[in-house]
């Protein structure tokens, strides 16, 4: 079954994949953006999340095919992904099993594995105890929205937005929390390390100067591992930066959108 998703302008398609806390509304600020830009800006609802249907079983797998199915039904050869958090871990994952169904990435607040070392070496027992953490509160009969009143304001930086969070909060109140735990689940599986060198287009990564989650080091670490990539970092920003400074990101993303593919990513959609 094909994801719910919200749709806005025409142009070269940019298909934004939103994280862990997130639905299609987590990119508000920049669907009219890009819209106005001159691009079709699609924002989806992951599996289980929004009006889209969850998968069984829940993989990065099964959510990298839903978003090929997506880009099938929207009826364009290549796409733009830009994934935040989790979406970024699906878009590698989209990448890596369908590279040629995609022509730019863009890769916010993401890494290239979860509960893994960049040594290769298992970190279980941390990744085991960050879904304990984050599960904890609706084990003890919690809502999604007392979770999200408590953890969006501690992964953002100094210079975020008011009403950025306030929208963060929103989103991820929203968030079934049956998805939430599964979602978590699939998140500490995920290793595309390998795979960075095999990233053949143009791809920004977007870290924040304060993001906890994936912090900058992490960032320019993946960003070494892709032949055709730059970084950029935002000043006083966290782990929700496309919600937190959504002007400084959106100049970011639109710039990177505008400069000419190299001709042998070039497509007419």
């Amino acid at each position: 079954m094909t994801p719910a998703f919200t749709m806005l302008g025409s142009g070269p398609t940019v298909l934004m994949l939103h994280g862990i806390g997130g639905g299609h509304l987590a990119f508000s600020p920049q669907v009219e953006t890009l819209a106005n830009a001159g691009f079709r800006a699609v924002a989806w609802d992951m599996p289980g999340y929004g009006h889209s249907a969850p998968i069984e079983p829940y993989t990065f797998k099964g959510l990298a095919q839903s978003c090929v199915d997506l880009i099938d039904a929207l009826q364009c050869e290549h796409v733009t992904l830009l994934g935040h958090s989790m979406g970024g871990m699906v878009a590698q994952e989209v990448v890596a099993r369908r590279p040629d169904r995609v022509n730019r990435l863009v890769l916010c607040g993401t890494s290239a594995a979860f509960g893994k070392r960049t040594d290769g070496r298992s970190a279980e027992a941390w990744a085991q105890q960050f879904v304990a953490q984050r599960t904890a509160p609706l084990d003890a009969g919690q809502s999604m929205a007392d979770v999200a009143s408590k953890l969006v304001p501690q992964m953002v930086g100094p210079g975020a937005l008011p009403e950025g969070l306030r929208l963060a909060e929103h989103c991820m109140a929203s968030v079934p929390a049956a998805t939430y735990r599964r979602a978590l689940d699939c998140l500490v599986t995920f290793d595309r390390q390998q795979a960075l060198g095999s990233i053949r287009v143009p791809t920004l990564l977007i870290a924040g100067e304060f993001d906890r989650v994936a912090s900058p080091p992490v960032m320019k670490q993946m960003a070494q591992g892709i032949a055709q990539s730059r970084y950029a970092e935002l000043a006083g920003i966290g782990h929700l930066m496309n919600l937190e400074a959504p002007d400084e990101f959106d100049a970011l993303l639109t710039d990177f959108l505008r400069e000419p593919l190299p001709a042998m990513t070039r497509d007419t959609h």
